[in-house]
């Protein structure tokens, strides 16, 4: 089971890393439009529009990568001080309550939009028209990603009122760990705190 929830964790890693070459593609249309308008004098309509569809497909392909490192915003204040069961037990709760009821809501009802936008071949309003349907289906796809990404969180949840212990997730990308950097470059508290006194005596000087 373990091996599961790591390969789907995988899997939203890898979708959420993939989309954010977006970025890449982002800067440097936006570079070239600037560029293009201010210094060629020759606007185009259309990049507007491709910025808003790059914006959309990053911003909708990070919900399953950052519930695969929990990394959304939770309220900490009490939920820190909970036990992991006791974490894991309001989790699950509010996964069944909420989570799970709007996704498959957003999975299908995008399904269904991308899909008549397709039927169309919706195209943006303005001089230079790009096709909206492709950008569309990013919706549905998504929500697929993190419906499944939420079905693995769900999973961990019942793990851990088993066990008492939250499972195992997938290492990436960290903030600094000051404790594991002091281990790096081998300093003890000790030092930083001698090094302090040495500072303050300085600045007591005349």
């Amino acid at each position: 089971m373990q091996k599961l929830l790591l390969a789907v964790d995988s899997l939203s890693t890898w979708f959420g890393k993939a989309c954010a070459w977006t970025v890449v593609g982002l800067t440097l249309l936006i570079t070239w439009e600037v560029y293009s308008r201010y210094v060629l004098n020759t606007p185009h309509a259309w990049v507007l529009d491709a910025q808003i569809m790059l914006y959309g497909v990053l911003f909708m392909s990070a919900g399953a990568y950052t519930l695969a490192k929990a990394g959304h915003v939770r309220g900490d204040v009490l939920y820190g001080f909970f036990s992991p069961r006791t974490q894991a037990g309001w989790d699950l709760l509010l996964y069944i309550l909420f989570f799970l009821p709007g996704i498959i809501a957003l999975t299908w009802a995008g399904w269904t939009f991308a899909n008549e936008s397709l039927a169309i071949r919706e195209q943006t309003f303005n001089a230079d028209p790009l096709p909206v349907y492709p950008f569309k289906f990013v919706v549905p796809i998504a929500g697929a990603f993190l419906l499944l990404q939420g079905i693995v969180e769900i999973i961990r949840c019942v793990m851990c009122l088993q066990t008492g212990q939250w499972p195992k997730r997938e290492d990436d990308v960290e903030e600094v760990d000051v404790d594991k950097l002091k281990e790096m470059v081998n300093v003890k508290d000790a030092d930083i705190d001698a090094l302090d006194s040495i500072v303050v005596k300085q600045g007591a000087k005349p």
